[in-house]
């Protein structure tokens, strides 16, 4: 019989998890575990992400749908009962408030009588890709920068074997990254958190190394799988270069680049979604079969997530996908089996020399945060997710199902979507609100309040945050209560667009679609004596994926159209009070949380109010078709989800509907449209 051979050790294996309440969470935690999971990945809800109470106004309809709600240290006892914290290793994809919610984690290990300096997992915490892509920011960069510093300063101290932050390139190419960009602005972050802890004085020069050690990374792996293995080459290769020559770090070990990554979300599709598995299991050999580039931990999306919220046995699958190639595979038997390889090299050779030469552009700018401040970079990830999407549109870039080899035979997965996906129940919010108030009531006010005045005492100084942060939530203080005191100090923050600096993406050429559009466009502005046709483009509520809703606005003023779009994160209200002011002619929602059965229809209610009747509202996001159905049946003139990827086109249809509302005769029969 055959020697066996001594196999690696897998990477750890997480299923980015959380929804409805604290303990419906830790049930299914408790589920995955079960099932072989080693370790946890929490996905947080919106109003905890950005740092306020599920009964704020701008929670409502957001509570428990993209994650679990946490409020307060009891939130997180529940959150964690029964899973001893010293035994477990935790991610927690938390931004704005990661400081907060390390705080209560680390009372609760304390409660379960854990020994925190052997707690091990990962806060996010890299606020600039929120500024870029994901949208849950909430202070100014500087003291944001300030509330990393002092978690890193922290965590080396009494957590050492915390990862303080995930510098996380993963959103970035969600929001439209090139693989160098996704390089070169993610290490550009890296560089202004270790610069920020070194000159703070908090960690002394000869620590620096433990520093670098517990920086972590969070990428994502998109379906070009060679290529992507080759970035994560290059990200290492950069990652040794960079803390050697910049930070003198001497110790390999310390050196070494560690990562984990979720593959590709934003190239699921909805149509023939059965295609996304072999998708998902392509971006997964990207960052495993390369052992000198591995992930250390892995989480894949779900088939389903184009759709809706995944089930729990659609999470399962995706475990199970982990699990067959790390076991029964023979993966781990070799070393790097690309080591030698000349079109590897070349190619990693190739990205490393594009992020070098863009992370210079952004260090002459004097950083990433004068780059975020400027706009430069929230500019160029919307020209280069133009710049995708429309060779997207041109059929360029071939996606299987959607613009090419899209017949096909019934899915015997998709024959009732309703039960597809997981539904969030809607009570569930109710619960959580009245559990609030419940807390408020039976806590000592007292002492919150007096937490809570020493919070905003020890902010106006330059003595570290996380000291009065743990008092806070000792005292049972919430994180809505945590973030509007850091407030106060700090204020808020809305970060550039990219809109307006974002250049052309598709040519308007003779006879083609923009063309036809743009002469639509006019037509309809001169039939209605406006000098343009003006669009509202509004993101309601708490989600920050402004991806979509900034490349519908880039196209729209590419075709003629004056748009309104004032960011993320607004009320019905403002929503309305813009679209009156404005005068607009056609109010256009984004919404991938699944709050669209919320807000949605307070928009349409709010504007019937102002008696604005004739201005058509259009929804855009992951939308289930039977909501779809309810929300055109409240007064939505049309529904557009992920299976509409013509972007043009989606412009024609808001033309159309201008029109229609308007009582004019529809285009596409329009005499002069033959001609134009």
């Amino acid at each position: 019989m055959s020697e066996r051979v001594q196999r690696d050790r897998p990477w750890l294996m997480r299923t980015y998890a959380g929804h409805s309440t604290a303990s419906d969470s830790n049930a299914l935690y408790r589920r995955n575990l079960a099932k072989g999971q080693t370790g946890l990945s929490v996905a947080f809800d919106l109003p905890t992400q950005t740092g306020y109470d599920s009964d704020h106004i701008l929670a409502r309809g957001e509570v428990g749908r993209v994650g679990v709600p946490v409020g307060h240290v009891g939130d997180m006892r529940t959150l964690f009962d029964g899973i001893p914290l010293e035994q477990t290793n935790t991610s927690m994809t938390i931004n704005a408030t990661a400081m907060w919610l390390l705080a209560l984690y680390q009372v609760v290990a304390e409660e379960q009588g854990a020994d925190i300096a052997k707690l091990t997992g990962t806060t996010q915490n890299d606020i600039v890709k929120e500024y870029l892509s994901r949208g849950t920011h909430v202070f100014p960069p500087g003291p944001s920068v300030r509330l990393i510093t002092d978690m890193i300063a922290y965590t080396v101290g009494n957590i050492p074997k915390w990862n303080p932050i995930n510098i996380c390139s993963y959103h970035l190419q969600e929001a439209g990254a090139t693989p160098v960009q996704e390089i070169a602005y993610a290490m550009c972050t890296a560089i202004s958190v270790l610069d920020a802890v070194r000159d703070s004085g908090q960690v002394p020069a000869e620590r620096m190394g433990d520093v670098v050690a517990r920086i972590s990374f969070f990428v994502n792996a998109g379906v070009r799988f060679v290529e992507e293995m080759c970035k994560m080459r290059a990200f290492a290769r950069l990652w040794e270069k960079v803390t050697l020559e910049r930070y003198g770090v001497t110790d390999p070990k310390q050196r070494r680049f560690r990562y984990g990554v979720q593959v590709n979300s934003l190239g699921l599709t909805e149509a023939q979604p059965e295609n996304n598995v072999q998708r998902i299991v392509l971006e997964m050999l990207a960052v495993t079969l390369s052992k000198d580039a591995r992930a250390r931990a892995v989480q894949l999306p779900a088939w389903n997530e184009a759709l809706g919220l995944p089930r729990p046995w659609d999470q399962q699958w995706s475990l199970r996908i982990q699990q067959v190639l790390a076991y029964e595979s023979d993966l781990l038997e070799y070393g790097d089996i690309f080591n030698g390889s000349e079109v590897i090299e070349a190619k990693t050779a190739a990205l490393l020399a594009g992020a070098e030469a863009e992370i210079a552009k952004v260090l002459e700018m004097g950083g990433v945060i004068p780059a975020v401040e400027s706009g430069y970079l929230k500019s160029n990830l919307v020209a280069s997710h133009a710049s995708r999407r429309a060779r997207i549109e041109s059929g360029e870039d071939k996606i299987v199902g959607v613009n090419c080899f899209d017949t096909t035979e019934p899915s015997p997965l998709t024959a009732d979507l309703d039960t597809a996906i997981m539904v969030v129940d809607p009570a569930s919010e109710q619960s959580v609100l009245a559990a609030l108030e419940a807390w408020r009531g039976q806590r000592d006010e007292a002492a919150a309040q007096q937490a809570l005045a020493e919070l905003k005492t020890v902010a106006g100084t330059e003595a570290n945050l996380m000291p009065a942060t743990l008092a806070c939530a000792r005292a049972g203080v919430t994180t809505g209560e945590w973030s509007f005191a850091l407030r106060e100090v700090f204020g808020e923050y809305r970060a550039p667009t990219g809109v307006g600096g974002a250049p052309v993406a598709v040519a308007a050429e003779p006879g083609g679609e923009l063309e036809q559009v743009r002469a639509a466009v006019a037509a309809t502005a001169a039939e209605l004596g406006a000098g343009k046709l003006r669009l509202l483009v509004g993101k309601p509520g708490l989600d920050g994926h402004s991806n979509g809703a900034e490349q519908i606005a880039v196209r729209a003023r590419d075709a003629g159209f004056e748009v309104v779009y004032q960011g993320i994160r607004l009320t019905p209200e403002q929503i309305v009070s813009a679209a009156v002011a404005e005068d607009v002619h056609c109010v256009g929602l984004s919404i991938l949380s699944g709050a669209h059965g919320e807000l949605v229809p307070d928009v349409l209610k709010r504007l019937r109010r102002a008696g604005v009747e004739d201005v058509p509202v259009i929804v855009g996001g992951i939308i289930p078709a039977a909501d779809g159905e309810a929300l055109k049946a409240a007064g939505v003139a049309a529904v557009f989800t992920p299976k509409d990827f013509g972007i043009t086109t989606i412009i024609g249809r808001i033309v159309d509907e201008i029109r229609l509302a308007n009582k004019l005769q529809p285009w596409t029969s329009a005499p002069t449209a033959a001609t134009n």
